[in-house]
């Protein structure tokens, strides 16, 4: 076969971004593939090196009998793709790889974007096609027991390495399969790395970790991508040592450093007649496995109405994500989840409920730079004229660029629970 393509064919002078590119590359896996079936290699048995000079070699001599137009940057290019292709997830196998990528957004063959360093870019990775995308999905899936196809167009699962996985196919996307990855980091974020980005200060630091020793209870506000679940990760760091620890969550992102975790995930139903268990389901259970605290990665249903009864009936220190923009939305939130989870009491009632389990809401915000940082840490007071009281503790004010900003401590805790913890902290909490 002879290849009739051009450089001038891209009018970036992106080569390999190009289709033309893409086609060469499909024919040479393609050419691969039917070498691999000849021989009856198994690669799994294979050193990554030896695997890597059998491409080499296999691609070089297709090259030279063929005269496609590649020179030698090229054919490493498609040398090390190809050894991905076999001994890994492809094209992705380089974002997966890269520590500093926290996301992996996948839009159809062509479009691959990152998150990393908190901003959204595009990636140069590209597919060769979407049947080319749709294997490599297959290949991430099918070591989970599950599966995608156009009765079941839609996966959420957790990857072995502790990453959160989520596709979905045509005809329910229009854009062919999209793929979302939310990576996992190999150390979870210490405390001195929290004040190393600016996330915050050591004042509130401090003032977060005696809460947490003292067991107040603390939901953890954010939008997405504000960094919420490695913050609580970070708090735990301060329980003490000796409680037992359950965590609950859909798909089990938390890494905590403790001596005594005990970790439960949710399962869907509906595969092969397998029981739906829900997180409600899970809290209630774990109410009966003898916990110190009480971990949920995410209230966002029914269990809010479990996790609270918990926090009010002596499981004090337990903690708790939401996905909302403020402290006082926070709020609307919950008394919203409590409603869906079959509250049966008055509004009253129902916001009492609130105002003796919460004793802290700690705001995340990722700023236009990337940069994340806490917005406000505010504490619940009580109740006044029927409505859930609370004052801001500590608040950032942004810069004019969105990075630099101050932090600042309006006011005192009121509250007996957490008035303690105002002595012997500083009052000044600049930067």
């Amino acid at each position: 076969m002879d290849f009739d393509f051009t450089l001038g064919s891209d009018p970036k002078g992106d080569f390999r971004q190009s289709d033309e590119f893409q086609d060469i590359k499909g024919v040479i896996h393609q050419r691969l593939v039917e070498r691999i079936e000849d021989l009856s290699v198994d690669f799994a048995s294979w050193p990554a090196h030896v695997t890597q000079r059998f491409v080499q070699q296999e691609v070089e001599d297709f090259v030279a009998n063929h005269r496609a137009p590649l020179n030698m940057s090229d054919i490493q290019a498609i040398v090390k793709e190809l050894t991905d292709e076999l001994t890994g997830l492809g094209p992705l196998q380089e974002l997966m790889d890269d520590d500093a990528v926290a996301d992996i957004l996948v839009n159809g063959y062509k479009e691959v974007f990152i998150e990393k360093n908190g901003l959204l870019q595009r990636s140069r990775v590209r597919f060769i096609d979407n049947r080319h995308l749709m294997r490599i999905i297959q290949r991430m899936i099918a070591p989970l027991g599950r599966r995608v196809d156009e009765g079941s167009p839609m996966v959420d699962a957790r990857l072995p390495n502790g990453g959160r996985l989520n596709v979905i196919i045509p005809p329910v996307s229009l854009n062919g399969p999209v793929l979302s990855i939310r990576k996992f980091r190999a150390k979870p974020l210490q405390a001195s790395d929290m004040l190393a980005y600016g996330t915050l200060n050591q004042e509130m630091l401090d003032f977060l970790a005696q809460a947490t020793r003292m067991r107040c209870n603390i939901l953890i506000s954010g939008g997405t991508g504000s960094g919420k679940t490695s913050f609580l990760n970070m708090l735990a760091q301060f329980i003490p040592d000796g409680e037992r620890v359950i965590t609950i969550e859909d798909a089990a992102e938390l890494q905590l450093l403790h001596e005594h975790v005990v970790r439960l995930e949710s399962r869907p139903g509906g595969l092969e007649n397998v029981a739906e268990v829900t997180p409600r389901d899970l809290l209630r259970n774990s109410l009966r496995m003898r916990p110190d605290r009480i971990i949920v990665g995410e209230v966002r249903g029914g269990e809010a109405v479990d996790m609270l009864q918990a926090m009010n009936t002596g499981h004090d220190g337990s903690m708790s994500t939401i996905h909302t923009n403020s402290p006082r939305e926070c709020m609307h939130r919950l008394e919203m989840l409590l409603h869906f989870g079959g509250w049966q009491g008055s509004e009253f009632n129902l916001r009492r409920q609130i105002a003796g389990a919460v004793d802290l809401i700690v705001q995340l915000a990722r700023l236009p730079s990337g940069a994340r940082r806490v917005m406000s840490i505010s504490e619940i007071t009580g109740m006044q004229d029927d409505v859930v009281a609370m004052q801001e503790l500590y608040r950032f004010d942004p810069g004019p660029n969105g990075r630099d900003g101050v932090f600042s401590r309006p006011c005192q805790p009121q509250s007996r629970k957490l008035a303690k913890l105002g002595q012997g902290i500083g009052r000044s909490a600049g930067d």
